[in-house]
């Protein structure tokens, strides 16, 4: 049987090992609440894998596989326990702080469709996939950080979506690899940026597509910077800092004038380190 100290332990490991900016920003939280964030993000994590890291696998098997796995989640976490190395520290998570079997399940859904759906047309479109993919983490975090007001939920919400639009811009390259595009289709047809997809070079129609697609995305961050007014102490500074790494990305994007084909722009990892310290403030 496996133990809820080794799952907490795995589930820190796939963090560290996938979520740097996540992983130091969360050294930041008190020590007792770190682990349940690092469950959460594991789970992702670990479903992530499923969907993008099983090599030349058919959809149909990885498809098999996600389910499977969220089936066999969902069994456990409405059994109050699991024998999984992963899914035991979740479903002790949940059953700490009442999440419920909602969102874990929108999750598993959003997770599905990267194995269907490789375009989105519109940004309605794509918000209906971050839905699941990246607010709902946010709901999720919210009961462990305990906010002082329950209007944190939709803010985080909006800090979810924001971090993961900044994925999106950052990886575009690395998703089209994965034959995927995340920009919506409209706004690509909108700014005649199509040729640089074709070419996997940043023209200057791409660099106005970027241009655009970073302001929408500060909107969310600026959305979700009132949530964080609502959470106390270090858990203020653990979102604070997620904030700042993440915000920082678009500013490399910016300094490297919209070129994320050429490398994969990051937020210098003495930074990550240094902030999860608390050495630089976020």
């Amino acid at each position: 049987m496996t133990s809820l100290e080794a799952s907490f332990e795995r589930c820190r490991q796939l963090n560290k090992r996938s979520g740097t900016t996540y992983y130091w920003s969360t050294e930041l939280l008190p020590r007792v609440k770190r682990p349940y964030v690092h469950a959460l993000y594991g789970f992702c994590r670990y479903a992530d894998d499923i969907v993008d890291d099983l090599g030349p696998v058919p959809i149909e098997e990885r498809t098999a596989a996600l389910r499977d796995f969220g089936d066999r989640f969902l069994v456990d976490l409405a059994a109050g326990r699991s024998d999984d190395l992963v899914c035991r520290a979740v479903v002790h998570t949940a059953r700490a702080f009442d999440l419920a079997p909602e969102p874990f399940q929108r999750f598993l859904r959003s997770m599905e469709m990267d194995l269907t759906v490789d375009r989105y047309e519109t940004f309605d479109d794509l918000l209906a996939y971050m839905d699941g993919s990246a607010a709902v983490i946010g709901e999720l975090m919210v009961p462990i950080l305990e906010p002082v007001s329950c209007e944190a939920i939709d803010r985080a919400r909006d800090l979810g979506i924001g971090f993961q639009l900044t994925n999106f811009l950052r990886d575009v390259a690395e998703d089209l690899q994965r034959g995927r595009v995340y920009l919506p289709q409209e706004d690509v047809r909108k700014f005649d940026a199509a040729e640089a997809f074709e070419q996997r070079r940043c023209t200057p129609e791409f660099r106005d597509l970027l241009a655009f697609e970073i302001v929408r995305t500060r909107a969310y961050y600026l959305s979700g910077d009132i949530g964080v007014g609502l959470l106390r102490g270090r858990a203020q500074r653990c979102v604070m800092a997620a904030r700042s790494l993440y915000g920082g990305i678009l500013d490399q994007i910016e300094a490297a004038d919209h070129d994320v084909w050429s490398a994969r722009v990051r937020v210098p990892g003495w930074r990550k380190i240094a902030t999860g310290l608390g050495v630089v403030r976020p």
